[in-house]
């Protein structure tokens, strides 16, 4: 697929959603703006692609090849403005490309957390998200500064739910909120997605009193491998079975750290890291969504554009 073919399907396929999924937008005060939300979400999943260095580098392959498609398109601060403004619908975008690949025959999600660094951790200073990101430990990167990023990914590899939470927060914390705002939305949680019965996860979430917790509150199943020095003891070829499934979403969290350029977000604001990241799992769905359609593997997508 060549990129105007690419860029015209997306916007097609959002333009579609906005108008049937989603409510008009409401009148604001003052000029109207540049583009409109369908313009901002297709540029938004356009401009996650591994071809694209930063934010900077897409913005300016922007200006120089894609004015005929947004011809006014406006300074990068007033994209960055927008962008910001429709982060929800970003999110309902994702999961609605979610529920037309559908979790596959076996509706189970795989969890795991993933480090999402916005600054060097040595560096003096409190940074641009104070209060918001923090300190924490990863087994991939040591000690950062940032976010922990919860997902949740079907067996086939679809992203079917995410959140955000403070790099020091616990990865028990996180799973619990993401199934009980399933359970009972929350609108200031959109990104969650839609319940399931069955969880599988790593030992980090594993605990005999967390997983009868959750399965006596949400009425859920959490399949987490026991950790070391725990009295339950699984076989080893359970252990593997459990690996092999588990595998999925590290290539999928994979994906969004380095080919859609996750590591290297560094973001001055909350919300522009929720929307771009937002926009990110958008863009890993829907080339799973193209490749359904053209009966490609649905992870086939380092060769899904000709650039």
């Amino acid at each position: 697929m060549d990129v105007d073919t690419f860029l015209i399907t997306v916007y097609v396929l959002v333009d579609t959603f906005c108008q049937t999924h989603l409510p008009p937008e409401p009148h604001r005060p003052g000029p109207a703006p540049a583009l409109s939300r369908s313009e901002v979400l297709t540029l938004a999943i356009f401009g996650q692609w591994m071809k694209f260095a930063s934010e900077q580098d897409f913005y300016r392959y922007a200006e120089r090849h894609l004015r005929p498609y947004f011809p006014t398109l406006p300074h990068r601060s007033q994209y960055n403005r927008l962008l910001r403004r429709h982060q929800a619908a970003l999110a309902q975008f994702a999961l609605y490309l979610a529920e037309q690949l559908g979790r596959g025959p076996v509706a189970c999600d795989v969890l795991d957390v993933a480090p999402a660094p916005v600054r060097n951790a040595k560096r003096r200073g409190r940074g641009w998200l104070a209060g918001e990101a923090n300190i924490g430990f990863s087994l991939r990167l040591g000690w950062f500064a940032g976010f922990r990023v919860l997902t949740a990914v079907s067996l086939e590899g679809v992203i079917t739910g995410w959140g955000v939470a403070p790099a020091s927060t616990n990865e028990r914390s996180l799973a619990e909120t993401l199934i009980a705002c399933r359970a009972h939305p929350d609108p200031r949680l959109p990104s969650v997605g839609t319940p399931v019965a069955t969880y599988l996860a790593d030992s980090g979430f594993a605990g005999e009193d967390y997983e009868a917790h959750l399965a006596a509150t949400y009425g859920v199943t959490l399949v987490a491998t026991p950790q070391r020095g725990s009295r339950r003891r699984w076989p080893k070829p359970v252990r593997r079975w459990a690996a092999r499934h588990r595998q999925i979403v590290e290539t999928v969290i994979g994906r969004l750290l380095h080919a859609f350029g996750l590591e290297r977000e560094r973001p001055h604001t909350l919300a522009g890291f929720q929307a771009r990241l937002a926009a990110r799992v958008a863009l890993h769905n829907l080339c799973c969504w193209l490749n359904r359609q053209r009966g490609r593997p649905l992870l086939a997508v380092a060769n899904l554009i000709t650039w």
